[in-house]
């Protein structure tokens, strides 16, 4: 296991680096600079904002100096916000954003686990293609339209619900949840449906129906173990996909996280806020697509061992 664990980090080292880079590059060629919204300013002013930030030095240096100073923890202070740092943002936004995961996380599993028991056990009839359907319709609807109509419906129409804030008013955490989890709940039901399918056909199971088991203790204790192992694999990158993805649902609902400053700060040309969000994500999808494969070793020792070796 600490062979798997120290073969994905060193995996990981090139990989974060080259986000980096490629991070660090685009904001520099991108239309604009950070100085550009700021009411007129002389030569000499323009010129100190620059040495103050390292602008005015070669590319390979800033992106050097950047470099050693994040591998000490420091992503440097905001372009924007001169007297906030980025870690500092980073830290109260994130717990926000985190908060908005969970949610969608425990919409995602629950609504997912369910569709695709059922259509698993009534398969190829109108049970099996309702849920599906929805499923696909899930995957194809992207959360910028799924938000708007939930908001229409259930916030304008209706008026069941906030359509805005984050703990304010009760109920307001309903909406982006729903909204951020849907998506990810089809993909889940797919996946449980199909990897159910196979388990109920495997001799074992044959064995446990002869032996007159009931039919919700077969499913339940025999056969969903065994197909939640895709789950498992799929839920290491969801979670860093639900965390990494919410910047569009908390820009709809008015969500105080870090997604919204990662968007304030790609329209405001923040360099280092836009570099910090970037590499804290990065490191989110490492951490817990290793957290994914450390568990799917744990079930699965065969992984362990070629994991190991590759």
């Amino acid at each position: 296991m600490l062979k798997l664990i120290l073969s994905r980090a060193a995996q990981a080292i090139p990989v974060l680096l080259l986000v980096i880079l490629i991070t660090f590059s685009m904001v520099r060629l991108a239309p604009g600079g950070p100085f550009d919204a700021e009411k007129a300013v002389s030569p000499e002013v323009l010129e100190n904002l620059k040495a103050r930030y390292d602008l005015d030095k070669p590319f390979y240096l800033q992106f050097a100096n950047y470099i050693a100073n994040a591998a000490q923890g420091d992503l440097g202070p905001s372009f924007k916000f001169p007297n906030r740092s980025v870690n500092e943002m980073i830290a109260s936004g994130f717990p926000v954003t985190l908060e908005l995961a969970a949610y969608a996380l425990l919409v995602a599993i629950s609504v997912g686990l369910l569709a695709g028991i059922t259509a698993s056990l009534r398969a190829n009839t109108w049970q099996d293609y309702l849920p599906m359907s929805a499923a696909m319709l899930g995957i194809c609807l992207p959360s910028f339209v799924l938000g708007p109509l939930l908001v229409l419906l259930f916030g304008i129409w209706l008026e069941w619900l906030p359509v805005a804030g984050w703990g304010v008013i009760p109920g307001d955490k309903i909406l982006p949840a729903i909204t951020l989890g849907l998506t990810y709940a089809a993909y889940v039901a797919r996946i449980v449906r199909g990897s159910l399918i196979e388990t109920l056909a495997q001799d074992y199971i044959r064995t446990a129906k002869a032996k007159g088991l009931k039919p919700a203790r077969i499913v339940l204790r025999h056969a969903l173990p065994a197909a939640l192992t895709p789950v498992v694999s799929f839920l290491g990158p969801a979670i860093a996909g639900l965390i990494a993805g919410s910047f569009v649902v908390e820009t709809i609902f008015q969500i105080p996280g870090l997604g919204r400053f990662y968007i304030q700060a790609a329209f405001n040309r923040d360099y280092t806020m836009i570099l910090g969000t970037t590499i804290f994500f990065s490191v989110l999808i490492i951490f817990f697509n290793l957290l994914a494969d450390i568990v799917l070793a744990w079930l699965n020792p065969k992984l362990r061992f070629s994991g190991a070796e590759s």
